[in-house]
């Protein structure tokens, strides 16, 4: 009987190895037969984790921010002496959701600056111009830990995703990538990151809505023209250096009259009834920003923004003109068209201006600020 109680405790202690194996295998993907719910997955893309200049790397997320808080204590102006070190700060943690992936990556804040900066801009702009952008997108991550913003997110315990609905954001293997075929490149957009590491717009002592865009049509908008809030600092302003650089700056687009109205959500025109009385369409009302503020179609009255998303037109500032049965319609600029132009902040870096300069002109009212003073001032917690 011996021989084959030991036959039987092998094939127990082997049948123990190979459930533990199995456990093992599921608490380090997952949880994988219980669902690939991104919520139950905090991805720190530890093979592929990018090592910038000041040794971020998602691997450990708090040996990162601590190696972050050094760098920009020891590599950034602080705004009061020229290259006069920046004072540290706690860089909080964020939680990017990787759309495609289903991912959550988390880094440190200026590491998902450069992410966004590197996503959002072209690198061969000025560095005045990816400066700012670098401002522009810390402000507006920092107001969404502020107010602990949540919209938007499809799933719980992220703070934003890496997509237009916030900002698109390269991930860490995207940024290493980059940083492989365009060193150059990634190289504008650190230094950009390092020199304004830790600031932000405020207005009043808050963080910006530090909404941005491709390029104006000669004019930024108001807030309320595209957006419910009616804010001081998204005021319209002039942006004419974007007419002559863009390649965005105008586009015709040209449709059948019937595809038109039926884009728009209206009941097509008979065809027995006259060109000119077919085509009930008008402009009715301008903007502050020179944009459509709203137009009659077919008898019924609707916003630039609504014509603008019904037709894909890149803006809400356009005009048309009714020929042959069809609607030909021309845009200026791309985007919102509120707060920052894009294209306008490289006009104005390369006429000389400064980061703070193009900030300041495009959101009214506003200055820059370290977010460890503006934290230390008024106990808020990120």
């Amino acid at each position: 009987m011996k021989p084959r109680r030991r036959k039987l405790n092998l094939w127990m202690a082997f049948a123990n190895g190979v459930i533990a194996a199995a456990i093992a295998w599921l608490i380090v993907h997952g949880g994988g037969l219980m669902g690939n719910s991104a919520k139950n997955i905090e991805y720190e893309n530890q093979e592929e984790a990018i090592q910038t200049p000041e040794g971020d790397s998602t691997a450990d997320t708090n040996q990162a921010s601590s190696n972050a808080n050094r760098a920009a204590g020891a590599n950034a102006d602080n705004g009061d002496q020229p290259g006069a070190p920046a004072e540290k700060y706690n860089q909080p943690v964020i939680r990017v959701y990787l759309t495609d992936f289903r991912v959550i990556e988390k880094v440190p804040l200026e590491t998902y600056v450069r992410g966004v900066v590197a996503a959002e801009m072209p690198l061969d702009f000025e560095p005045a111009a990816l400066e700012a952008q670098a401002m522009a997108a810390r402000t507006y991550i920092i107001r969404r830990l502020w107010l602990e913003d949540r919209t938007g997110n499809p799933v719980d315990n992220v703070d934003v995703t890496d997509t237009q609905t916030h900002q698109v954001y390269r991930s860490l293997s995207e940024m290493k990538r980059l940083l492989s075929e365009n060193e150059q490149g990634w190289r504008k957009v650190d230094k950009a990151v390092s020199k304004t590491a830790g600031e932000i717009i405020v207005y009043r002592d808050q963080p910006i809505e530090a909404l941005f865009f491709s390029t104006s049509n000669g004019y930024t908008e108001n807030s309320e023209e595209v957006f419910p809030a009616k804010l001081p600092y998204l005021r319209s302003v002039a942006s004419p250096w974007d007419k002559e650089a863009s390649p965005r700056a105008r586009e015709t687009v040209e449709m059948a009259l019937t595809d038109f109205y039926a884009k728009l959500g209206l009941k097509t025109i008979p065809v027995n009834i006259k060109l000119q009385e077919q085509a009930n369409i008008r402009i009715l009302e301008w903007t502050d920003g020179r944009r459509v503020k709203q137009m009659l179609a077919g008898g019924k009255k609707l916003t630039g923004e609504e014509v603008r998303h019904r037709l894909g037109l890149r803006s809400a500032s356009f005009d048309l003109k009714i020929s042959n049965n069809r609607v030909i319609l021309t845009t200026y600029g791309s985007g919102h068209g509120v707060g920052m132009s894009q294209w306008g902040a490289e006009g104005m870096a390369k006429a000389g201006k400064t980061a703070n300069q193009i900030v300041e002109y495009y959101y009214s009212g506003t200055r820059t600020e370290k977010v460890s003073k503006l934290v230390n001032s008024t106990g808020k917690r990120l």
